[in-house]
């Protein structure tokens, strides 16, 4: 496995026949090794890129508090079959001088909660898709909001590549996945069980939105929605556990291709 760190190097590094990008923030967990190992299936190169994107990072977000341990992410990507890691600076990809943004017009959930947040993910995975220029991008469940933001950006900017969505991956117990659980005390991982328990208690009931909030348990959620993400309607959710943001979905009527 190759690991590039600048553009240059990214582009001397890229070969022929069918290309995978999975986009990733690192701190490699199940979830991630699961897009990759798709990738590595379906694709004659993988490549996964590794950046802290300070784009989609709010005022009051954890930047700085996000987990990073690249030695590890290295080792993951490595046993997963991947052949080029690409870690840029922040100085690569938002060089001095940088003045453009992709604003996808979308309201509701993370869009409403997060203002700015889906701009620098469309932005930042725009320079993706444009440098590594792939044929299938892959994304987990988890991240249906951005899903349903970049499938936008790619019709309405013609951009050549297929967004793939593979099923959440979640601890036995049923916490999705997410590199911000490393944040959680064990205690507060038990309270963080009452967001998936609460959703899949509103996929079943007449009323999900209703169903769900009322069985939070206490915990006060950021919102809970309905949202239409290609061809399925998705009950999701976003809530404080102590100083962690968690979000989480599940498909209530459809499917999520």
């Amino acid at each position: 496995m190759k690991v590039v760190r600048t553009i240059q190097e990214l582009r001397l590094a890229l070969e022929g026949g069918r290309r995978g990008l999975v986009p990733t923030m690192g701190a490699f967990h199940a979830g991630h090794v699961s897009l990759m190992r798709a990738a590595r299936s379906e694709c004659t190169q993988v490549v996964v890129s590794l950046f802290v994107n300070p784009a989609q990072f709010g005022a009051t977000d954890d930047l700085e508090r996000y987990p990073r341990d690249e030695q590890q992410d290295v080792r993951v990507a490595q046993e997963a079959g991947v052949d080029v890691l690409f870690a840029p600076s922040a100085q690569q990809l938002y060089p001095d001088g940088f003045a453009t943004w992709v604003d996808v017009d979308v309201a509701g959930g993370e869009a409403s909660a997060r203002p700015g947040h889906f701009r620098g993910v469309a932005t930042v995975c725009l320079k993706l898709f444009n440098l590594v220029r792939p044929d299938v991008a892959f994304f987990g469940q988890k991240d249906a909001q951005q899903v349903a933001v970049l499938r936008q950006m790619v019709r309405d900017l013609n951009v050549p590549v297929t967004i793939r969505v593979l099923p959440t991956v979640r601890d036995a117990d049923g916490l999705a996945l997410s590199s911000r659980n490393a944040h959680l005390s064990a205690e507060e991982r038990q309270h963080a069980l009452a967001l998936p328990r609460a959703l899949e208690a509103g996929r079943a009931a007449a009323d999900p939105v209703a169903a769900a909030r009322a069985a939070l348990n206490g915990l006060e959620p950021e919102y809970v929605e309905l949202l239409r993400v290609g061809g399925a309607t998705l009950l999701t959710a976003a809530a404080r556990i102590g100083s962690t943001r968690l979000i989480d979905n599940v498909v209530v009527e459809g499917e999520l291709a």
